[in-house]
């Protein structure tokens, strides 16, 4: 389960907005599941959400098992939304979600908060291990998502939640004042890291490459910020502190060189990992970093099995993509349940 550690007064108030969404949904929280259900979608972020908002409508005997008390999605940690259609003006990730939510709830879709531990197949039906128990589902959306990878620096998860975050919305007024670094100089590295010169007083961007992987629009911005540096060519490999983050040592990736920066804070940014190890189906087909392969519906080699959102194998993941995906593996999951009627 995440911790939110928010400081602004406009972050409390989406804090607030999602607690009224997710309790305008049909919720369970403390009795059994049922015995069985028609579909289980595992994740409730946008794709799981538009999954579960075209199941509702259908009215298709489903749930949605979600593991966070306030689910989302990686999405609620964004604190600006600017390219998704429909919004005229950026949208919070937060505010978003909860428009999802409210929808879902419009719509008496089926949530329940519980961890999914385990995702196997028994007598041709897909059996459910979850924190409340076990459930049974015909066909089976993975809506999982996936989690930010490390760095790899010597000392990283030590300094986890005492200097080191993967949130710069959760966790960039911390650091007001201060010096920062950020790891990864793709998108969501020079994003993330221009919001933070909101708070900080310089954020140094180390890009391994040499030149980042971000959208030329977000360079551009990155190098007009008067608080941004970019240090390429250069890999993390140390991070030193007593209780909290005070250093940290980058080596040139073309020399053995090291500098020591002088850091409060680090944000790290340098991919993701599929959230998918509850899943033990054998043969199911995976990619070299186990993100699940599909065909364009969704419909991955097992039957009655679909991927949709950041845990299925594609190049590009944004919400738009994954509202896509919930859409489409659903109406193949509805196909499949009647075909096998």
């Amino acid at each position: 389960m995440y911790v939110f550690n928010f400081c602004e007064k406009q972050t409390i108030t989406y804090f607030k907005e999602m607690l009224m969404s997710v309790q305008s949904i049909k919720t369970d929280r403390t009795s059994e599941l049922e015995h069985e259900y028609e579909l289980a979608i595992i994740g409730a972020g946008p794709a799981g959400l538009t999954a579960a908002i075209y199941a509702a409508r259908t009215r298709i005997n489903h749930v949605i098992l979600e593991k966070n008390t306030i689910p989302g999605g990686q999405i609620v940690h964004t604190e600006i939304v600017e390219n998704y259609p429909g919004f005229e003006e950026p949208v919070g990730g937060f505010d978003l979600m909860a428009k999802f939510h409210k929808q879902a709830g419009n719509f008496n879709a089926n949530i329940v908060i519980t961890n999914v531990s385990n995702l196997s197949m028994e007598k041709r039906k897909f059996k459910i291990t979850t924190d409340s128990g076990e459930t049974y589902a015909r066909a089976v959306i993975i809506a999982s998502g996936a989690q930010p990878r490390l760095s790899g620096a010597k000392n990283e998860t030590k300094f986890i939640g005492k200097g080191i975050s993967f949130c710069a919305t959760c966790d960039g007024a911390f650091f007001r004042g201060k010096d920062i670094a950020v790891i990864g100089g793709g998108d969501a590295g020079i994003e993330e890291g221009i919001f933070l010169t909101r708070f900080a007083n310089k954020v140094t961007v180390i890009e391994m490459m040499d030149s980042p992987g971000a959208a030329e629009i977000l360079q551009e911005r990155a190098r007009e910020n008067p608080k941004m540096e970019i240090m390429t060519a250069h890999v993390p490999v140390e991070i030193i502190g007593d209780n909290v983050v005070q250093q940290l040592i980058v080596k040139g990736r073309n020399n053995d060189s090291k500098q020591a920066i002088d850091v409060s804070g680090i944000f790290v940014y340098v991919g993701i990992k599929p959230n998918t190890d509850f899943i033990a189906i054998e043969d199911l087909t995976e990619d070299k970093d186990r993100f699940i392969v599909t065909d364009a519906e969704m419909r991955t080699n097992i039957p009655g099995l679909f991927v949709a959102g950041d845990a299925r194998a594609k190049t590009f993941r944004q919400v738009s993509t994954a509202v896509g995906d919930g859409a489409t593996a659903e109406h193949s999951a509805e196909k499949y349940l009647e075909s096998i009627v």
